[in-house]
């Protein structure tokens, strides 16, 4: 009975240290693999920090102008009798353009000089007879008063007549002509637009603190996307003494040559002014930093804590360490970094939003990161 009841102990007791030690047991592999989850390898990618020459400029926008440019109109209502222009031609200045029907006006003019003769006549009549007294002096007025009317009236006319002609003011490209063969148009209706393309002005506004930095003559280039991958080059012809304000703004213009026409007024442009002098900045990407109201942030590559230099595959480990930066000027991907990482600092261009410090990382660089100072769009 004792002997019984002995065994029946021992094996209760074997039961619960089995499952008091499974427990152990599962206990601790579940703490295992939950620290293992706290903190996984993250992938991201690297770029060696390296000085680049950055010139400091000013951006701004801007539109093309013609240095003489006009929608030419006529003076004067009318019908188009001749059209002596095509659409797109080049002119010089001085061409007959568009003739309006001038009959009724040129018949009043030849009426007018008619007077006018007739008066020439009385008054050098009475200019003779005045030598012998056979007029009287008021007569002699009255008829050189007479003549400087008609005169008047003939110069006015022959300006009426004019104006049924108009000519290009100066030289320069034709428009798309806007009026037809017999088409009435009243003053001012658009008849075509002429512009001069070489030299072509781009006026833009800059801030009022640019003033300081800027002067006539001072080089500029420009850029538009007609021609992505051209840059234009000029100089500051006019700065506008006044400052708007309401913007504090000041507008420039700024001279092109243009001899192959490829700006045309209207256009779009970006304009840079460089100003100052080279300086050389460590360049990061933009990617590469980690912008937030407490401070500007980059993540620094450095290899394992001593006992975890090396993965189980032999390879070393890395861990993320967190730095503040400070950045300075952006240029299409790059930003200067004026303090915090030094030249030859492996930092983590791309997946730094989901590091901290001390976090381990895997590296991939397969995919480049975007990293040029003047960008282009693909069109793939």
């Amino acid at each position: 009975m004792v002997r019984r009841m002995a065994i029946m102990l021992v094996l209760v007791g074997v039961a619960f240290a089995a499952i008091f030690g499974f427990e152990a047991f599962k206990a601790r592999m579940i703490q295992k693999a939950i620290a293992g989850l706290r903190n996984p390898p993250q992938t991201v990618s690297t770029i060696t920090a390296a000085t680049q020459p950055w010139q400091k400029r000013l951006e701004a926008v801007g539109s093309a102008r013609a240095e003489k440019g006009a929608d030419l109109s006529a003076q004067v209502s009318g019908i188009v009798k001749a059209i002596h222009f095509k659409s797109g031609a080049k002119v010089e200045q001085g061409t007959l353009l568009v003739e309006l029907e001038a009959a009724d006006d040129i018949a009043h003019l030849e009426s007018l000089k008619a007077m006018q003769a007739l008066a020439q006549l009385n008054y050098d009549r009475d200019t003779h007879l005045r030598q012998t007294d056979a007029v009287s002096q008021q007569t002699a007025d009255t008829d050189l008063a007479t003549l400087k009317s008609d005169q008047a009236q003939v110069a006015q006319q022959q300006a009426l007549v004019g104006y049924k002609s108009i000519t290009a003011p100066f030289s320069g490209q034709l428009g798309i002509r806007q009026v037809d063969l017999g088409q009435y148009i009243a003053p001012g209706t658009p008849i075509v637009t002429l512009q001069q393309l070489d030299p072509i002005f781009i006026d833009l506004y800059l801030p009022q603190q640019a003033l300081a930095q800027i002067k006539v003559g001072q080089e500029v280039s420009a850029k538009v996307d007609t021609y992505p991958d051209q840059k234009f080059t000029g100089r500051i012809l006019a700065i506008n003494p006044l400052v708007n304000a309401a913007s504090r703004n000041v507008q420039v213009r700024a001279t092109f040559d243009n001899p192959d026409e490829k700006l045309r007024p209207g256009m779009f442009a970006t304009v840079d002014i460089d100003v100052g002098s080279v300086q050389h900045y460590v360049t990061l990407p933009k990617t590469a930093i980690y912008y937030n109201s407490y401070g500007d942030i980059a993540y620094l590559i450095k290899e394992g804590h001593e006992g975890k230099g090396e993965s189980k595959g032999g390879e070393k480990q890395y861990v993320a360490e967190q730095v503040f930066v400070k950045t300075g000027d952006a240029r299409g991907d790059q930003v200067a970094v004026l303090d915090g990482v030094k030249p030859g600092d492996v930092v983590v261009s791309s997946g730094q939003n989901k590091l901290h410090n001390g976090s381990p990382v895997l590296i991939d660089n397969k995919t480049p990161i975007p990293f040029s100072a003047n960008p282009q769009v693909s069109e793939e």
